[in-house]
């Protein structure tokens, strides 16, 4: 086999598993529902809102 046919294949088996997870991390997002969405959002809000600890 050509070392092109193989850089061909090799790029074509990186399309796939990028779409595999994309589709996977798609899946994922979609179970949630709106209200557990909404109650993260808030929880990272209220982290995000709190001024950092301070290191010793």
């Amino acid at each position: 086999m050509r070392w092109w046919k193989v850089a061909g294949l090799a790029g074509l088996a990186g399309v796939a598993a990028t779409g595999a997870v994309i589709a996977r991390a798609e899946r994922k997002r979609r179970a949630y529902s709106p209200e557990e969405i909404r109650e993260r959002l808030h929880h990272r809000l209220a982290e995000a809102s709190q001024p950092p600890a301070e290191a010793d």
